[in-house]
């Protein structure tokens, strides 16, 4: 979940007018303000596969100058199992006998003031079955963890883990992050 706390004008005539264009090494974003989510778009000569996922660690910047954002997303590293102290084993109502964690981070480049969680990211797999969060923190699970429901001042980041149970069997295509507002995006996993 990204949230906005931002006054925004409220008369048609003030809204901004012009296109911003972002362009990180790996992705362009590019929004118009309007009511609408920001969207991102990847270019031919930046997308690091043909299915337009990015590769792990790149970050995907985010722009849309309508609601005073600019802010980068970034799966760092995606590692199954979690080779750290052991919570837990995943209980059978999750799906997973092992855990897996995706360290992630999330910066408030310039802009209002928004609030992270780890409710946005998934991990894909090739069948298009997914598995999100389980809503668990704290305790035994993988340290340090991605916040549940931070909120990031401009200039400032959140970084670490979250946790993920799978079936030790199958590694993800993907690690997702899938935000209430705005397009996608998909790192692919390394399997090796």
């Amino acid at each position: 979940m990204i949230g906005f706390a931002a006054d925004r004008p409220t008369d048609e005539a003030q809204q901004p007018t012009e296109t911003v264009t972002s362009t990180s090494t790996e992705q362009t974003v590019t929004s118009t303000p309007t009511d609408e989510p920001a969207t991102s778009t990847p270019t031919d000569e930046t997308t690091p596969k043909q299915d337009g996922s990015l590769k792990m660690g790149a970050k995907m910047d985010i722009v849309d100058a309508g609601k005073n954002l600019h802010m980068t997303v970034q799966a760092v590293e995606y590692q199954q199992p979690y080779k750290g102290p052991q919570p837990q084993a995943p209980e059978n109502f999750q799906g997973g006998d092992v855990w897996a964690t995706a360290e992630v981070k999330v910066c408030n480049v310039d802009g209002a003031s928004i609030t992270v969680s780890q409710f946005p990211w998934s991990l894909a797999y090739k069948d298009g079955t997914s598995i999100g969060i389980t809503g668990s923190s704290g305790g035994d699970m993988p340290k340090p963890e991605f916040p549940m429901d931070k909120t990031l001042k401009s200039g400032r980041c959140a970084a670490g883990l979250i946790a993920f149970p799978v079936s030790g069997e199958n590694t993800p295509e993907f690690v997702v992050y899938d935000p209430e507002e705005g397009e996608p995006a998909e790192w692919a996993i390394n399997k090796g």
